[in-house]
């Protein structure tokens, strides 16, 4: 069995794989590593890591979940989250809670002090998961699964309500 601890000094935070950097004006807003925990302790149900991010940064868009929730410890600085249409100050130490749900759970936490904001963020694994960005209107469908080989595949798709195709489009 492999150990199942780790040290918050031990995790090792990455940048984002090149598919999730943010381009263009979004490189102006978002930014942020994170370091994997739940994966490599062997955690089946609950995906959890260290995020980090510069001050003045977002991690991530406002966003709701529509299957998983979340959680979020503040384990240093201080940060401002949006959740719905309110924002609360959140410093080392708060504990976030992001159930799944409408737009009136939709959640950002950005970075408005002057040190690097870390965290721990813990989600339930459930798939497939929609995930809605109240800002721009559109919406993400994410899905994991094994295939008969046991190979991993992972389906994405980002788009907008109003973009999508008729269900008989191009079937034979």
């Amino acid at each position: 069995m492999k150990k199942p601890i780790i040290n918050i000094e031990d995790v090792t935070l990455y940048p984002r794989p090149p598919a999730f950097a943010a381009k263009g004006a979004a490189a102006e807003i978002f930014d942020g590593k994170m370091g994997p925990i739940g994966s490599i302790l062997g955690a089946q149900k609950l995906g959890y890591n260290i995020t980090e991010v510069p001050p003045g940064k977002r991690a991530f868009p406002f966003h709701n979940h529509r299957v998983n929730e979340e959680m979020f410890f503040i384990l240093q600085g201080h940060a401002e989250v949006r959740i719905g249409t309110e924002t609360f100050s959140i410093r080392k130490g708060d504990i976030i809670a992001c159930p799944p749900g409408s737009a009136a759970s939709a959640h950002q936490i950005i970075n408005t002090g002057s040190e690097a904001l870390r965290y721990l963020a813990v989600s339930t694994k459930i798939s497939p998961e929609i995930a809605e960005y109240p800002d721009s209107g559109k919406f993400g469908i994410l899905g994991e699964f094994q295939s008969s080989d046991g190979q991993s595949e992972s389906y994405m798709y980002v788009g907008k309500k109003s973009e999508s195709m008729d269900y008989w489009e191009g079937q034979k």
